[in-house]
């Protein structure tokens, strides 16, 4: 509440001067105080705070009695990377059988200066060759193909890195052709 002090007029008695009152004003804060921390813990309890970030990846079901044909792909566009242990990354490109250009098999590493780095320029190519044959929108497909031996943090750096790169078809793949797995027996 606000309250005015008045004071005996501040001169001496029986001067003869007549002086006005000076009022002295003061201010009590002590109800917009209160109001300041009911604020303040409205505020606190009804927001929310920063959600944990978390990339969404939903995988299908596998279901045993599905006969769907395997989709055909032009193998020229194709990557597959497999996650070794030890954090290791091997990749081959088109077919193992039958890699195209350049796409034979070899040890990566995560980063700015291994996947990355591939993957660019594998996009890059990619996208000339379908721009040649008349569909340019046709880019890159990564099929990824964790090892059991690999952890889940390589698949994480794996899909940023995809994200970094800008592929936008990629698959996960869990299953391992004998032709793979002889190839990540060493690794």
């Amino acid at each position: 509440m606000a309250e005015l002090n008045t004071g005996d007029g501040g001169g001496k008695k029986g001067s003869g001067k007549v002086r006005s009152k000076k009022l002295n004003s003061k201010v009590d804060l002590t109800a917009m105080v209160d109001l300041a921390f009911l604020l303040i813990t409205f505020f606190m309890l009804t927001t929310t705070l920063s959600k944990p970030q978390s990339m969404s990846l939903g995988l299908p079901d596998k279901d045993p009695e599905d006969k769907t044909p395997p989709v055909k792909v032009d193998e020229n566009r194709t990557m597959t990377i497999m996650l070794a242990a030890n954090n290791k990354i091997v990749r081959y490109v088109g077919l193992l059988a039958t890699p195209v250009v350049g796409g034979a098999p070899k040890d990566f590493t995560y980063g700015k200066g291994g996947i990355r780095e591939e993957l660019l320029a594998r996009k890059k190519l990619v996208l000339a060759y379908s721009a040649a044959k008349g569909k340019p929108k046709d880019g890159i497909i990564v099929i990824i193909k964790p090892t059991k031996k690999s952890n889940y943090r390589n698949l994480v750096d794996i899909l940023d890195e995809m994200v970094i790169a800008g592929v936008e078809t990629y698959a996960i793949v869990p299953e391992f052709t004998p032709e793979e797995a002889k190839l990540l027996e060493g690794k």
